[in-house]
């Protein structure tokens, strides 16, 4: 048995995704730019909404996602802890998770966040072969 969280009900799209991310919320904007990227990251990817939050899966495999709570917006990451982080952008201290967080107003390194979501994906890719 792996480590790995697997949603075998993942597609390429989930309306139950569309509907989440084409809420007016203003923390939900701010991180439906990155679940675009997510999406972006290969043909293989899939998604399904996890614990009321859109998640990015290689096949089954979870490798990120979103959410959205009243102060601020996070970018989360099943393998978190393993990912290189030289912008130090990670938080929490679980065993495998880790997540960045959005906040309105605040300006985040977008290249160093990007390299994430790749590495996440990338990473989970390699998991999966």
């Amino acid at each position: 048995m792996d480590d790995l969280m697997r949603f075998p009900t993942a597609r390429s799209r989930d309306p139950a995704v569309e509907a989440w991310l084409a809420a007016t919320d203003p923390c939900r904007a701010l991180v439906a730019p990155w679940f675009e990227r997510m999406r972006l990251c290969g043909p293989d990817v899939r998604e399904l909404l996890h614990d009321h939050a859109p998640t990015a899966c290689v096949g089954e495999a979870a490798f990120a996602y979103v959410a959205a709570f009243r102060a601020h917006g996070a970018i989360g990451f099943f393998q978190g802890a393993a990912l290189a982080d030289p912008g130090g952008l990670l938080e929490g201290g679980g065993k495998r998770m880790r997540h960045v967080k959005l906040r309105p107003g605040r300006a985040i390194d977008d290249a160093a966040l990007l390299r994430l979501v790749q590495q996440a994906y990338a990473d989970m890719r390699e998991r999966t072969a």
